[in-house]
């Protein structure tokens, strides 16, 4: 078991003296009484092998050396692949995918029929040509209940000489209403005046918002791809058998290729210097959908976007396969857009926010992000996670600070009601944080995961910026948004914009490809677990139970 790290330090910025001097009786009662205090607040968990809790920390930082046996990096699959080929006749339903509403009385559902266009010149599917049906049921092979939703197609275009266009096929979406909770539903959707259902497929509802009700297992993957590696952490996920999946942003990868497709590169900058606009290659889209769909039809899917999931089109369109390809509740949440937007799953509230579009407190994000918080019960959701793509907390060279200006935007609002986790990708390693705030550790600060190691075509990062020599002089411009450059003022690092060492707030880092499991055990404890590509089943790289602490940290605080 790692032991704990005793420099701590709190950040006083913007906490109410109340909160302060929680905060401060909570270090004193960890000092003289952590193993008391760890055994009365700890019950009805099975703590075998003993897996260390947050309790136990802040945590020494540990680096787990790069394994030189390991290959960073792979090609991506080819586009004949078994996985990735079309499976059934056009008008056949294809990429089925299921996602959560706001309420585990509503499920969404999409598919794709009909076949997309790429070349100069594309002539869009009329959606209507084909309906939006789901027959659903508690009995296999008995379908008692009929949804009927909308269809619609997206473009890619370029207006370039030699660049090709893209039309999709027909996507549908579906909301079903008026499930059952913790039910097994069994469906078809497609179109039956066409003689096209899909197979019988099933999914599983998720239980009531309530604080003794939670998925068994959630997976959490970022920055997946389509490679070799890619194919390893999605078999390695499917084992785990989860209830949920998140994904953390950059799904597909299809802007490292020329709208021509042929190969994928690992720097599109470096191979395509002189391009008029970052390309893409939309079909490999179509191919991640049909990847996928073992699980996702079956296992809800929330989704974020990343920054390779913008894809710039003339004009300022943005996000344009993302917003038409995935259902996500962002109506029900209240947010006018699809790249945020909030759910439950049981007892545990998700935040999914948008770093690729204004984020500032200014802006409409902060505004619904703001409301969003204050509305939360604790009593009925004890857990609040939030999720968006490029870290704030990052010890790695890659995109180092590169969203230090959104951090200083939202850090003060989601540490004052008391988010108690939060994932993000981008950066291609894994990497969890002891309980931070302001760069400081603090007891009543989230844990942040990064986990943007699915195993796309960019290869793992490996550097980090406090090794000699891998400071970065600069900070990387991001998609949006400006750099705020930040020099440490206080601790170690005081003065400086690197550490020399492994930061204090950095309890473990690993360069592997892999996922990870969340498995929310009450309202106080989460066990969670990251997983290698290259272990075998049931062989964990880390593992800790993450443990909310109410009666010390004081949420929903007055926020001005």
């Amino acid at each position: 078991m790692q032991r704990p790290f005793t420099s701590v330090i709190f950040s006083t910025k913007k906490m109410t003296w109340l909160r302060y001097c929680v905060c401060v009786l909570l270090w004193v009662s960890w000092w003289w009484g952590k193993e008391a205090a760890t055994a009365m607040a700890f019950t009805g968990v099975n703590m075998e092998n003993e897996i260390p809790s947050t309790l136990d920390g802040p945590f020494r930082p540990l680096t787990i050396p790069l394994d030189a046996s390991l290959r960073t990096g792979s090609e991506d699959l080819p586009s004949y692949d078994p996985r990735l080929v079309k499976r059934v006749p056009s008008i056949f339903p294809e990429q089925i995918m299921l996602a959560l509403s706001t309420s585990p009385h509503d499920m969404w559902l999409s598919w794709i029929t009909g076949d997309a266009q790429i070349g100069p010149k594309v002539t869009p599917l009329e959606p209507s040509s084909v309906e939006s049906e789901v027959y659903y049921g508690t009995e296999s092979g008995s379908y008692a209940h009929f949804a009927r939703g909308e269809s619609h197609v997206y473009n890619q275009t370029y207006p370039f000489q030699g660049l090709l266009n893209y039309t999709s096929g027909i996507i549908h979406r579906v909301l079903i209403t008026g499930l059952r909770p913790s039910t097994k539903y069994y469906y078809r959707c497609g179109d039956t005046s066409l003689s096209a259902l899909s197979e019988e497929r099933e999914f599983v509802t998720p239980p009531t918002s309530g604080p003794h009700n939670y998925l068994n297992r959630i997976a959490v993957i970022g920055d997946l791809g389509l490679t070799e590696n890619s194919s390893s952490t999605f078999d390695h996920l499917v084992e785990n058998d989860p209830s949920l999946v998140l994904m953390v942003g950059d799904m597909v990868y299809a802007n490292n290729y020329r709208t021509i497709g042929n190969k994928g590169v690992a720097c599109y900058e470096c191979d395509f210097p002189n391009t008029p606009i970052r390309e893409t290659y939309q079909p490999r889209w179509d191919a991640w959908g049909r990847f996928m769909e073992p699980l996702l039809s079956h296992v809800p899917m929330m989704v974020l976007g990343g920054n390779h999931d913008i894809e710039p089109q003339a004009g300022g369109i943005t996000f344009a396969s993302y917003s038409a390809r995935f259902a996500v509740p962002s109506q029900e949440s209240g947010s006018n857009s699809s790249l945020y937007y909030s759910f439950n799953a049981g007892g545990v509230h998700f935040i999914m926010l948008a770093a690729y579009i204004d984020y500032n407190q200014t802006g409409a994000q902060y505004a619904w992000l703001k409301q969003d918080l204050a509305n939360i019960d604790r009593e009925v959701t004890p857990w609040v996670v939030a999720s968006w793509h490029p870290p704030w907390y990052n010890s790695y060279t890659n995109h180092y600070q590169e969203f230090e200006c959104m951090r200083q935007q939202l850090e003060d609002i989601l540490y004052a009601y008391g988010v108690d986790l939060v994932f993000n990708g981008h950066v291609h390693a894994y990497e969890r944080t002891n309980r931070v705030y302001n760069y400081n550790l603090n007891p009543c600060g989230p844990v942040y995961i990064t986990i943007g190691d699915g195993g796309n075509i960019e290869k793992l990062a490996t550097n980090h910026a406090d090794a000699p020599g891998y400071c970065p002089k600069e900070v990387y411009k991001p998609e949006y948004g400006g750099v705020c450059p930040f020099n440490y003022t206080s601790g170690p690092a005081k003065g400086k914009f690197c550490w020399d060492r492994q930061p204090d707030w950095s309890a473990f880092r690993e360069s592997s490809f892999g996922h990870g499991i969340l498995e929310v055990k009450n309202a106080t404890h989460a066990l969670w677990t990251w997983h290698r590509n290259q272990d075998a089943y049931g062989n964990v790289g880390d593992r800790i139970y993450i443990v909310r602490q109410p009666e010390m940290c004081i949420h929903g605080v007055a926020f001005m």
